[in-house]
């Protein structure tokens, strides 16, 4: 199903809509500031496992999420005063910050370091959803291989019935995050992406 929403004017209702669909466990695409991602709550276990199917990609490999807000983010990572300014400071925007991840959340969505990706967007759409769904959803780009889509009603078409939901904000052209890493306080640059990098070189 396409749903279509104005990014200016986020129609609360299909927001709930496919916050509800979250919760039964569905797959959805949505938009963020550098792609379409695909996306899950990260609590649903067989949501995630869907999306590794539906990517083609080992198990092991764990997803970045994204969260509504700073606040947000301090429930599911240990965020330091200095990482906190940092976050502050290039959040929402088109980063991945790669910090040490808390209790909350799930093994699956951690490295073997303990770490997480964590992502705030830059777009409203993708951050009411978070809200409405009221945790973090999985963060990775809707892309099958090097096949990867700028039009919403193209992967409505590739992905069929894979997805539950096909959120249309228009085209967007897909360019990677850039990925910092914030752990132990040193700012390591792991992939340069739309975010500048020259303040982390």
């Amino acid at each position: 199903m396409i749903l279509e929403i104005d990014p200016h004017r986020p129609n609360p209702r299909k927001l709930a809509r496919i916050a509800q669909a979250l919760k039964d466990g569905e797959v959805i695409i949505y938009p963020t500031d550098t792609c379409y991602g695909m996306g899950a709550d990260i609590f649903n276990k067989k949501a995630l496992k869907k999306i590794y199917q539906i990517k083609g990609i080992p198990k092991n490999r764990p997803f970045s999420f994204v969260c509504a807000d700073l606040s947000d983010i301090s429930r599911y990572a240990r965020v330091t005063d200095f990482a906190y300014r940092i976050l502050k400071r290039y959040l929402p925007g088109p980063y991945t910050f790669i910090l040490e991840g808390s209790k909350q959340v799930p093994k699956m969505m951690l490295t073997k370091r303990k770490t997480a990706g964590i992502r705030i967007p830059d777009h409203p759409v993708c951050l009411e959803i978070v809200k409405f769904l009221g945790n973090p959803i999985i963060s990775t780009t809707a892309s099958i291989g090097n096949e990867t889509f700028a039009d919403p009603r193209q992967m409505s078409k590739r992905f069929g019935k894979q997805v539950a939901i096909v959120v249309d904000c228009g085209l967007i052209v897909p360019e990677p995050s850039s990925v910092i890493s914030l752990v132990n306080d040193e700012p390591t640059v792991l992939r340069r992406g739309k975010g500048s990098c020259e303040d982390f070189e």
